[in-house]
């Protein structure tokens, strides 16, 4: 049994931060699409609230580990903050992203947690998670074979 725990020791704490994670978003009510309907109506901004404090602490987490070099737990190395290049259909993406947050009540990372409190309609939120991020994975693919059998025949 003890080999089993320290063999698998990431994994647990990967598995209680999240259980963490998602008992905390359940109880900010961000698992509650009312809450949701609410923040997009701009009729209660407790949700925003909740959001724009995430933010500032994220800000200030990311700020405080660029200025000590923090290391990572598993790797042992220190954490880079690599800058993504701009993409051209970012506007696009961040778009599609606001509408499909907005019809499902749902952002990607409330769905697990909404899974676990056995709400069934976070299934199908889920599924088009995996439908678009499949398809964006085919079209970057077909996006990138089209540009080099482009520069080929040039």
């Amino acid at each position: 049994m003890a080999t089993f725990f320290s063999r698998n020791k990431l994994n647990m704490i990967g598995l209680i931060m999240g259980a963490l994670f998602g008992f905390l978003m359940s109880r900010a009510g961000a698992t509650t699409f009312d809450y949701h309907a609410k923040m997009f109506l701009m009729i209660d901004l407790q949700l925003m609230e909740v959001i724009g404090t995430a933010v500032v602490i994220a800000m200030t987490g990311v700020y405080l580990m660029k200025k000590f070099h923090i290391h990572s737990i598993t790797t042992g190395r220190q954490v880079d903050f690599v800058k993504k290049p701009y993409q051209q259909g970012l506007i696009a993406g961040a778009f599609l992203f606001g509408v499909g947050w907005s019809m499902t009540a749902a952002c990607p990372g409330t769905v697990p947690a909404m899974i676990g409190e056995g709400k069934i309609s976070a299934l199908f939120t889920l599924a088009g998670l995996l439908i678009g991020t499949m398809a964006y994975g085919i079209l970057q693919s077909f996006i990138a074979n089209n540009q080099s059998a482009d520069t080929a025949f040039k």
